[in-house]
C-alpha cells in the first residue's frame, strides 16, 4: 500500500496493489462506504458474481470504478492475480472522478465511460510500469491532473462524516441537518450525491464496519460488547445488519475469515 501525499491525499485514503493467488475461488468484499477505482494488471477484463448464483457474473473492462454497495459484492480472486487499487476516502471522490457518486451506488462502471481514452493509456502505463513504486507514482501523476479540474464540494458533507464516523450510538439525520443549517430533504440529497449513499445507510455501514474491525483480530468477541461499544440498540441489532451488510452470521463470520486476503475481503466458503 502507498498514502499519497498532499494534496491528494486529502482525497485518498491508500493506494493499494495485490500480486496473490489465494486457493479459494470466490471472496465477498464487504461494504465500506466508500468509493475504489480498481485496475486489472493481469487481464483486461474484471468480473462481479451474482452473490446468489455464484456462477454467473458480469464482465467489464480491465479499470473499473466500484461505487459504494448497499451490501457485499463477490468477486474470484484467481482472476485478479496483479491488480492495483485507489481507495477514496468516503465522500471525497466526486472531485477525482467528476460524476455524483451516487451514480455509481450499487454499481461498477467501466473508467472509460467516465474518463474516455485516458482509462485505457492509464491502464496501459500501469501494466508497462515495472514496481510498485512507479506504478504508484502513475496514479499520483494522474489523479492529481483530474483534481486540478475539480470543483470544491459543500462544506456540510465533511462535517456530517465526521459526525457519522465519530458517533457511538446512532446520530439522526435531522440532528445533522440541523447541524449544518440545511433542511432535511436538502441535505439527504448532498450527502446521497457526494457519498452515494443516503446518511441513514452510510451510518449503518459505518457502524457494521466499526464493529467489524473490533471482532477482525479477535480470538473470542464478546458480541454484546461490541454491540454496545458499536452504538448498535443490542445484540440482536448487531447479528441482524452483520447478515444483512456480510452475508454471514457473526459466528459465521469467525469461521471463514482469514488472514491471508486483503481488507475488507472474506473467503467464500459453501
Amino acid at each position: 500500500t502507498h498514502t499519497p501525499g498532499p494534496p491528494l491525499d486529502e482525497y485518498v485514503d491508500r493506494f493499494w496493489l495485490c500480486s496473490d493467488t489465494p486457493q479459494h475461488p470466490r471472496e465477498r468484499i464487504l461494504p465500506s462506504g466508500t468509493v475504489e477505482l480498481v485496475i486489472n494488471l493481469s487481464d483486461d477484463e474484471i468480473r462481479i458474481y451474482d452473490s446468489s448464483h455464484p456462477d454467473r457474473c458480469r464482465r467489464y473492462s480491465g479499470a473499473v470504478v466500484s461505487g459504494p454497495y448497499r451490501s457485499f459484492i463477490v468477486i474470484d480472486p484467481l482472476q485478479h492475480a496483479s491488480i492495483i487499487g485507489v481507495h477514496f476516502r468516503p465522500g471525497r471522490a466526486v472531485p477525482v472522478l467528476g460524476l455524483p457518486a451516487s451514480e455509481v451506488t450499487d454499481a461498477h462502471v467501466d473508467l472509460e465511460t467516465l474518463w474516455g481514452p485516458t482509462a485505457a493509456e492509464l491502464r496501459e502505463r500501469l501494466c508497462a510500469a515495472a514496481t510498485p513504486a512507479e506504478r504508484f507514482a502513475v496514479l499520483e501523476d494522474v489523479l492529481l491532473g483530474r483534481l486540478c479540474r475539480a470543483r470544491p464540494r459543500h462544506g456540510a458533507i465533511p462535517v456530517a462524516l465526521d459526525a457519522l464516523e465519530r458517533a457511538d450510538a446512532v446520530v439522526t439525520v435531522r440532528d445533522l441537518a440541523r447541524r449544518v443549517g440545511l433542511s432535511q430533504r436538502r441535505f439527504i440529497q448532498l450527502f446521497t450525491a457526494e457519498v452515494g449513499l443516503t446518511p441513514k445507510l452510510y451510518g449503518r455501514v459505518r457502524r457494521f464496519q466499526r464493529a467489524w474491525e473490533l471482532v477482525r483480530m479477535a480470538t473470542e468477541p464478546d458480541w454484546a460488547a461490541v454491540a454496545v461499544a458499536c452504538g448498535f440498540f443490542d445484540q440482536s441489532h448487531l447479528i441482524r445488519d452483520f447478515g444483512e451488510f456480510s452475508g454471514l452470521s457473526p459466528v459465521a463470520y469467525m469461521n471463514q475469515r482469514s488472514k491471508h486476503v486483503l481488507l475488507n475481503h472474506v473467503p467464500w466458503v459453501g
